[in-house]
C-alpha cells in the first residue's frame, strides 16, 4: 500500500465521520488531502520510504482566523490528534518529521506562503521566473479527498501550469548552461586532465538536460532525488533517461571519454529536434548555444525576454 492510499484510507475510515459528526459547520471552509512534501505525494513512495516519516494520516487545509479562529482550529487539533494512531498495520509518529508536520491541521494560507511565497497562490511574472519547480510540484500533486469551497481546488488549477513565456525562459537558460557544461568545456577539462571538473561538468549537463526535458514535457520537475525516477514517466524524451544515467554512473576517466560526449551529443540531438518539432527554435545545427538563444527569443513578453538568458536557472 502506498502512502496516498494509506491517506485516503485512512480518511475515509476515521476522518471524514470525525468532521461531519464534529465540525459539520466548518465543512464548507476546509479542505481534506494529502499534499506538500515527501515521496507519498507524488507516488514515488516504496517499501524503503516506509523507514522514516511514513504513517497513516492526512492534511486538513484551513482558511484563516476570520472564517476558523484558533480555539476552533484547536479543538480541529486536538480531534485530529485522537483518531487511531494505528492503521493498516502502521504507526502514527509522535515527533514531527524534518521540516515540519506534514499532516493534521494546516492554514492554507501558511501552506502556500511556505511552498511559494505567497498566501493566496498569486506569482508574478519574476516570482514564476525564481521559485524552484519542487514547490510548485508540491502544491499542485497528491490528491484532495474533500474541498468544501474548492478554493484549494482553484489554487491547484491556476499553479498546474507554467505560463508560456516563463517555461521558455528557463527553457533558454538550461539549454545554454547544457551547451557550455557539456558540448564545451568536458571535453576541454578532459584534455586537460581534469578529471573532477570534468566529472562536475558531467553532473551539470545532466542536471540541465533533466531540467530542459522536464520543461520540454510543460511538467514541475521535483526534488533532486526523484527528478531522473520521474523523468522515466514523461511522455516526452523518457528514453533520454538512460544515456543521463551512464553519464552519471561512469567513472570520469580516459577510457569513457569518448562514450560520454557520444552520449550528451545523443541527449542534445534529441532535445533539439523536440525544440524543432514544438516550434520554439528557427536554429538549424546541433549547437545548443544558438537553439538557447533562439528560444529566448520566442518570449513575448520584451521585460523578460531581455533579462539574462541565465535568469531563470
Amino acid at each position: 500500500m502506498n502512502g496516498l492510499q494509506l491517506a485516503r484510507e485512512y480518511y475515509e475510515t476515521y476522518g471524514k465521520q470525525m468532521l461531519e459528526d464534529n465540525f459539520k459547520d466548518y465543512l464548507p471552509f476546509i479542505s481534506v488531502g494529502l499534499a506538500g512534501s515527501g515521496s507519498e505525494v507524488l507516488g514515488f513512495d516504496d517499501e524503503i520510504s516506509k523507514d522514516h516519516d511514513f504513517e497513516p494520516g492526512f492534511c486538513i487545509f484551513i482558511p484563516g482566523e476570520n472564517i476558523i479562529d484558533r480555539k476552533a482550529a484547536f479543538s480541529l487539533e486536538r480531534a485530529y490528534a485522537k483518531l487511531p494512531s494505528e492503521f493498516k498495520g502502521f504507526t502514527r509518529q509522535k515527533i514531527n518529521p524534518a521540516g515540519g508536520a506534514r499532516h493534521g491541521v494546516i492554514r492554507l494560507e501558511d501552506f502556500l506562503t511556505e511552498k511559494i511565497g505567497n498566501p493566496e497562490g498569486k506569482l508574478s511574472v519574476y516570482e514564476w521566473l525564481k521559485i524552484p519547480t519542487q514547490y510548485l510540484l508540491e502544491v499542485t500533486r497528491g490528491e484532495l479527498f474533500f474541498d468544501g469551497d474548492k478554493k484549494f481546488t482553484k489554487i491547484r488549477e491556476e499553479l498546474s501550469i507554467m505560463p508560456r513565456d516563463i517555461r521558455l525562459k528557463r527553457l533558454a537558460g538550461h539549454l545554454l548552461m547544457m551547451s557550455q557544461s557539456g558540448q564545451y568545456n568536458f571535453t576541454r577539462m578532459c584534455k586537460r586532465g581534469e578529471w573532477a571538473a570534468a566529472g562536475i561538468c558531467v553532473y551539470e549537463y545532466a542536471k540541465n538536460a533533466i531540467a530542459s526535458i522536464y520543461l520540454l514535457n510543460n511538467e514541475y520537475m521535483p526534488y533532486y532525488k526523484w527528478q531522473l525516477r520521474g523523468l522515466k514517466e514523461l511522455d516526452i524524451l523518457s528514453e533520454l533517461a538512460l544515456p543521463i544515467e551512464f553519464l552519471l554512473t561512469a567513472p570520469n576517466e580516459e577510457s569513457y571519454v569518448n562514450e560520454k560526449i557520444e552520449r550528451m551529443e545523443l541527449t542534445a540531438g534529441a532535445v533539439i529536434e523536440e525544440l524543432i518539432s514544438q516550434g520554439i527554435t528557427e536554429a538549424i545545427c546541433g549547437d545548443l548555444t544558438k537553439h538557447a538563444y533562439s528560444v529566448n527569443d520566442y518570449v513575448n513578453d520584451g521585460d523578460l525576454r531581455n533579462l539574462n538568458i541565465l535568469s531563470g536557472v
